[in-house]
């Protein structure tokens, strides 16, 4: 027996949900299936929303990154006043500190509202650097997210509260299609048919779909303040070289994150955590003496370019909105609101083009 429903988001992470939501929100009728909320690439992220400090090129993907990064104070006070619930979003600003001196004129060139700080002024602005660091830049507009213990799970409470129909623990194992156009779902469930189709499953989207998404994977760690500390050691995210620290503002501390090209190989490593622990320690020295708190990795969806597949598909009613890599968190808002419009009206921003699955097929 086949169960119709109006628009099925495939993938319960923050994409797919950030989706759902304004879709919901536009009056749409809206299911989400979800096989594992818990492997979503979310759980392996530390939040960061850092177009500037990730240093993206001026491109197309800049343009959207600086667009989502703008839309997260109006997006995350939307999601909290709906569900009730804190999504961890601080403006705290992003330091990127060097262990060498950049050219002069890499420092002519940046941004009006960047800043560099040089020699002292680094160490003045942020205690507890290493004496390795030289300077830094301060990028006062790049922010952070608690995706893993807040946002998504007011995502997931966000869309339950608007009627957004959340099934967990179900696979769909085949996309059918005919006539270039989606028919149904194959689940665990049994078969599901619907108007539209979102594809969202992040990491496992190529297994669904012909698309060149593959799992990169990353370790992470955290540590935590001990109650010794009078106040927070950092307030800020530190981007350093092959590394990140994001403090939240209870005392836990996320480092990461490897980037692995093993496919769907589990679990933390010995050398991993090595990696973290001794990148970390060489950037910000104090932390040798902080308590360890967690273990833990997962599966960013990587693409060939690293850049998102989002819009139109072969299929006429379904649309792909996957290959986040890195910036899953940074660009949820604006894949939402992106993606909502194209689905909800027809209208399409031109900016879509630019991410089109076509690119792939040259």
């Amino acid at each position: 027996m086949l169960e119709k429903r109006e628009i099925i988001v495939i993938g319960g992470g923050v994409v797919g949900l950030a989706i759902a939501i304004e879709l919901q929100l536009r009056g749409a009728s809206v299911t989400v299936l979800s096989r594992n909320p818990g492997e979503a690439a979310a759980f392996v992220a530390a939040g960061m929303i850092a177009p500037q400090a990730e240093q993206i090129p001026p491109s197309p993907m800049l343009e959207l990154c600086l667009r989502s990064r703008a839309l997260y104070p109006h997006w995350t006070r939307k999601l909290e006043e709906i569900s009730g619930l804190e999504t961890g979003y601080w403006p705290c600003g992003i330091l990127a500190p060097v262990y060498k001196l950049p050219s002069a004129t890499s420092v002519g060139n940046e941004p009006m509202e960047l800043q560099w700080y040089d020699g002292s002024k680094v160490h003045q602005f942020q205690p507890g650097l290493s004496e390795e660091v030289v300077g830094g830049w301060w990028y006062p507009q790049d922010a952070q997210v608690d995706n893993r213990r807040t946002l998504i799970r007011c995502l997931q409470v966000t869309a339950r509260e608007l009627g957004v129909d959340l099934c967990e623990g179900v696979a769909v194992g085949e996309i059918v299609n005919d006539k270039q156009q989606v028919t149904h779902l194959i689940t665990n469930n049994g078969n599901i048919g619907g108007e539209h189709y979102i594809l969202a499953t992040g990491a496992w989207a190529g297994q669904l779909f012909p698309l060149p998404v593959y799992p990169q994977k990353g370790q992470m760690l955290s540590v935590r303040v001990p109650p010794s500390e009078l106040e927070l050691p950092l307030n800020r995210v530190l981007f350093g070289e092959d590394i990140y620290i994001v403090p939240r503002r209870d005392g836990l501390i996320v480092i990461g994150a490897t980037s692995e090209n093993v496919g769907f190989t589990p679990e933390v490593t010995p050398q991993g955590m090595n990696t973290l622990l001794s990148n970390a320690i060489r950037l910000f020295p104090v932390l040798k003496d902080f308590p360890l708190e967690e273990f833990w990795w997962g599966y960013r969806p990587a693409t060939p370019d690293e850049l998102p597949i989002l819009g139109e598909s072969p299929l006429s009613n379904l649309t792909l909105a996957t290959g986040h890599y890195r910036n899953g968190i940074l660009l949820a808002p604006i894949t939402a609101a992106l993606l909502a419009e194209r689905i909800w009206t027809g209208k399409e921003d031109s900016i879509l083009a630019h991410f089109r699955y076509t690119r792939f097929e040259q």
